[in-house]
């Protein structure tokens, strides 16, 4: 227990045979209960939990029969988890990642009940750019701005990281199937939290690599793909908090924003195509194009700017 909360720590773990063991061990005792899951893995990962579970008797495995992603592995310790009725659960990766040491500040801010859920920043370290591998720093540091955008949360950064702790209130509240089950799951699980206005705190960690994991993470495969998930959330976030739970105009904002910029695109089309085919810029084309990016982006800014003061006191 920490601080009269029973915690317990979600280990999704798939093809983790060569650091599972390690990770598990590391845990801290003031952890009560360790769900490790094991998303079909096809080594000796979960014979490895279970060699560990004789002696740890904080220790359960659960096997997933097919391979969900690493969502879907957290998503099914989660439900454990509020089974059990823990009242925080961490979740650290299986493969040795997370520092058990930063464990404790994870999980204090919502053990006293200052927030709801934390998440692990690997940026706040001064030397992130040079511990982290560039492509992997690029990439989240674009992915952490399109889920400021997202899910309202725009105080937080490194939104890949799946260092995290949520209260057992804030489980019980979601719908954990609606959650998206693969990397972009972190992603997710910020839009489906401001929906409900639940409060959260980035807390600093220590950035781990070069340890003998091997990430199976393809940026240019993953970030589109996660693009269009933040995509798609961001309008349900709209929709559900500013429509159909309490109304707020700068949903209005957003849409004509949305509107101005797309009519951008066609006159900026004509525009440079008679430029090149006729060597002149019509003037009514050119101030209309001006006219709908100034606007557009304007009123874009303005709902930024009203969904960040909605959601300043979420942290």
């Amino acid at each position: 227990m920490y601080l009269k909360k029973t915690i317990g720590v979600v280990v999704p773990a798939f093809n983790e045979e060569k650091l599972i063991g390690e990770t598990v061990r590391a845990i801290p005792s003031f952890v009560d209960a360790i769900i490790v899951v094991d998303d079909k893995s096809n080594d000796s990962t979960a014979a490895i939990v279970r060699g560990i579970a004789e002696t740890d008797k904080r220790l359960s495995l659960i096997e997933h029969k097919v391979n969900q992603g690493v969502g879907g592995a957290i998503i099914t310790g989660y439900k454990k988890a509020v089974e059990r009725g823990i009242d925080i659960t961490a979740v650290m990766a299986g493969d040795n990642q997370m520092d058990p040491r930063d464990l404790k500040n994870i999980v204090e801010p919502v053990a006293k009940g200052a927030v709801d859920y934390t998440k692990g920043n690997r940026l706040f370290q001064g030397d992130a750019w040079k511990m982290i591998p560039r492509y992997r720093y690029l990439g989240n540091s674009l992915l952490s701005l399109f889920t400021k955008i997202a899910s309202g949360y725009w105080h937080i950064a490194d939104s890949q990281t799946g260092y995290t702790a949520v209260s057992l209130q804030a489980l019980k509240k979601l719908n954990l199937d609606a959650i998206y089950k693969r990397y972009g799951m972190p992603n997710d699980m910020l839009i489906k939290l401001n929906q409900y206005d639940f409060k959260v705190r980035d807390v600093h960690v220590r950035p781990v690599y070069n340890i003998g994991e091997k990430s199976g993470i393809r940026l240019l495969k993953v970030i589109p793909k996660i693009s269009w998930l933040l995509f798609k959330g961001f309008w349900k976030r709209l929709l559900f908090k500013y429509v159909i739970k309490d109304f707020h105009p700068l949903i209005f904002f957003y849409l004509l924003s949305c509107i101005l910029l797309g009519l951008s695109i066609p006159l900026a089309v004509r525009l440079f195509y008679l430029w090149a085919v006729m060597g002149d810029m019509p003037d009514m084309t050119a101030l209309a194009l001006i006219f709908t990016l100034i606007s557009g982006l304007q009123t874009l800014f303005f709902g930024m700017w009203f969904d960040m003061e909605y959601n300043k006191d979420l942290k």
